[in-house]
């Protein structure tokens, strides 16, 4: 799958540019603040519908303009690809694909297999759960229309459950019947999402453990875990054993929404025992993990994004990483930097053709 072209019309800091890529590997140099990130988000927008640096779609608008485009024009299973998205200022978001829009959007995910390694990975380790989950959710969704369905109808009734017991609260009230109702829906729903996380984490721990030891030739020792309460015990069980602690609280308390990654070095926490370089090795052996994950399920090889990794990686595993990159394993990839001769000195060593684009 090789992306073409791309047009960017008032999207971020950018009026009107376009580009034409090579089918192997892009970089785009420049300064900070010329928007070299601000075109791997583009890519990135269109394969997942959303940006991923900033969620709150209106503000990817350019601050002169009332809406932004997106165009990118693909080569995939030798046909020709076309997705626009565009936006508005206060109305919905579209997704075209060839001239026809998407009526829902999770039925573009994972049309276009794209991982992007970058900077902002490191939230993975120094945030909330619920950015592991996303994280989770998003690899697995990609591969699995039923797994996204069924989050969006979890994430739903999980709502709808969080107002009744706020309803109950606020009215001095309280009814089984009809909490019941959305328990056993919740416990249906959820109890699918933990069986397909649980089986996804048991695949998918051996590849990122094998991605690991070649980025830091054995020398190290981590662990991938996954953390939810529904391993010891059933959906249905815990909301009932919680179902006090959940009205005094007004929300769900347990579930899989509460689910977690846990990663580890050597025997302990990465946030709190891993060096910089470290935890830059663990994140990128993730991403790259995913990418050999997405490859097997949809057939193809995904784009990868590279956004302005060469900074904090000592030169060992720079060359460790240039080396895997190095492999067939790879298809298109987009690389961001700060140096252009840093980049092109790191390039030239993978013998492969490369367009260099300086913002």
């Amino acid at each position: 799958m090789i992306l073409q072209h791309i047009s960017l019309v008032n999207y971020k800091n950018f009026n009107s540019v376009s580009f034409d890529f090579n089918p192997k590997i892009n970089c785009f140099v420049g300064n900070n603040g010329v928007g070299k990130t601000n075109v791997l988000d583009a890519i990135y927008h269109l394969s997942y519908g959303k940006s991923y640096f900033n969620p709150i779609a209106s503000q990817n608008i350019n601050h002169n303009a009332d809406f932004f485009v997106i165009d990118g024009q693909y080569v995939k299973n030798e046909r020709n690809e076309k997705i626009i998205i565009s936006l508005k200022k206060n109305q919905k978001k579209l997704i075209k694909r060839n001239g026809k829009a998407y009526e829902r959007f999770s039925d573009h995910v994972g049309f276009i297999p794209l991982v992007i390694i970058s900077p902002a990975d490191r939230d993975l380790i120094s945030e909330g759960s619920e950015t592991r989950r996303k994280f989770l959710d998003s690899i697995i969704s990609q591969a699995d229309k039923n797994y996204l369905n069924t989050l969006i109808k979890y994430n739903k009734t999980l709502s709808q459950r969080n107002s009744l017991l706020k309803y109950f609260a606020s009215n001095n009230t309280f009814n089984t019947d009809t909490l019941a109702v959305y328990n056993e829906q919740l416990s249906e729903f959820g109890q699918s999402i933990f069986n397909t996380r649980a089986e996804f984490v048991e695949k998918f721990t051996p590849i990122f453990l094998a991605k690991h030891q070649e980025l830091s030739n054995n020398n190290e020792v981590v662990t991938l875990r996954y953390k939810s309460q529904l391993h010891s015990k059933d959906f249905t069980g815990l909301l009932q054993e919680h179902t006090e602690k959940d009205r005094v609280l007004q929300y769900t308390s347990v579930g899989t929404h509460k689910d977690d990654l846990v990663f580890g070095i050597s025997n302990h926490p990465i946030k709190k025992f891993g060096s910089q370089g470290q935890q830059k090795s663990f994140l990128i052996a993730l991403k790259l993990a995913q990418f050999d994950f997405l490859k097997e399920q949809a057939g193809i090889k995904p784009l990868l994004l590279l956004d302005d990794i060469f900074d904090k990686l000592d030169e060992n595993r720079v060359s460790q990483l240039i080396a895997l990159v190095n492999t067939n394993n790879f298809g298109q990839i987009f690389i961001s930097d700060t140096h252009a001769e840093r980049t092109e000195n790191i390039i030239k060593k993978t013998n492969k053709e490369y367009q260099l684009f300086k913002l």
